[in-house]
């Protein structure tokens, strides 16, 4: 209820300004999301990303953007989701991410109410934090990233953020989780936790987005939203060796797929589908004799993967042959 009535305090601030005007799309939706978030590019891989936390429903479906070769966005506060879309728009189009934002301000009346970060592919970054956002607020534009907070228990959240960014190792998601983890030790939301969001895309963009994804993970509502997250983005991490996996079985490098299967189940080893799926790789390689201690397991799991067997040859998915068939069952009865 507090939040309503701060919002509606912040309308009848701002009706003399056109009921508040939106931006170049003529919208503004005035979703009260206070929150903390990472923009941020990494300069080795190219990679950009963007992570946020909320005390507010899937904080991830309206603060966080990103494009692969072209930028990342954060959009919170009093948030307006018109900044992800044409800031990326702009920046698609040539704009910095300094220009981009200043110009998305500039028709925008509710300026001050809003807190944008943005980065673009060349690592340039900004960000505003409106005069009129809920203390504690405020954002910290460094190299190759910036970090902003609104409605936080203290002033010591963005910087704690900024911190351990540039303190941490690894790649660009697990940078932006330990500034996540910082905000949080620090003080976090004064409201407490409910949602986080990571989206993180490739350094090259192939023109087809659905494949510049890297991670894009959502915890719409939980208690424990960035342990939560951090669990997703282990598991994704073992589905991209998965893939990697398959990929390298389609080019015939039996060796290169074992290892990446191998490396998915060292990070995820209870999860039966990467364990079977892997199983029907070694059958594929005439490995079969390899394959069947990890058919054992996932039978012990759950039987219905000795259910589904028998019917993999149809779809052309293991040798449509009865002797391979039944010797891979029978490690399950």
């Amino acid at each position: 209820m507090r939040v309503t009535f701060l919002f509606l305090v912040l309308l009848a601030l701002m009706a003399p300004q056109s009921r508040v005007s939106g931006l170049a799309s003529g919208t503004s939706s005035l979703r009260p999301v206070h929150t903390y978030s990472i923009v941020a590019r990494d300069p080795a891989t190219g990679e950009l990303g963007v992570a946020v936390q909320s005390h507010w429903f899937s904080v991830g479906s309206i603060v966080a953007w990103a494009e692969a070769g072209v930028g990342a966005v954060a959009t919170q506060s009093f948030v307006d989701p018109s900044y992800g879309k044409n800031g990326l728009d702009l920046m698609r189009g040539g704009k910095s991410a300094p220009d981009t934002l200043k110009e998305l301000l500039a028709k925008d009346e509710a300026r001050e109410v809003r807190q944008v970060a943005m980065i673009d592919a060349q690592g340039r970054v900004d960000a505003w934090t409106g005069k009129n956002d809920i203390q504690a607020a405020g954002h910290i534009v460094g190299k190759n990233f910036s970090v902003q907070a609104n409605l936080m228990l203290n002033d010591k959240v963005w910087p704690a953020m900024a911190q351990a960014f540039e303190n941490t190792r690894g790649d660009l998601a697990e940078r932006m989780l330990a500034a996540l983890d910082a905000a949080q030790a620090a003080g976090g939301d004064i409201r407490g936790q409910q949602s986080a969001a990571l989206i993180v895309v490739t350094g090259k963009p192939t023109g087809q987005a659905w494949k510049d994804r890297v991670f894009d993970l959502r915890v719409d509502d939980s208690p424990q939203p960035l342990k939560e997250l951090r669990r997703l983005v282990k598991l994704q991490r073992a589905y991209n060796h998965m893939n990697a996996g398959d990929l390298a079985v389609e080019k015939k490098d039996n060796e290169g797929a074992l290892r990446e299967y191998a490396a998915a189940e060292k990070l995820v080893p209870d999860n039966a589908e990467m364990i079977y799926w892997h199983a029907v790789a070694l059958v594929n390689m005439g490995r079969v004799d390899e394959s069947l201690p990890l058919f054992r397991k996932v039978f012990a799991m759950d039987p219905n993967w000795l259910t589904l067997t028998p019917r993999l040859p149809k779809s052309g998915l293991l040798p449509d042959d009865p002797k391979i068939i039944e010797k891979i069952v029978s490690v399950g009865k």
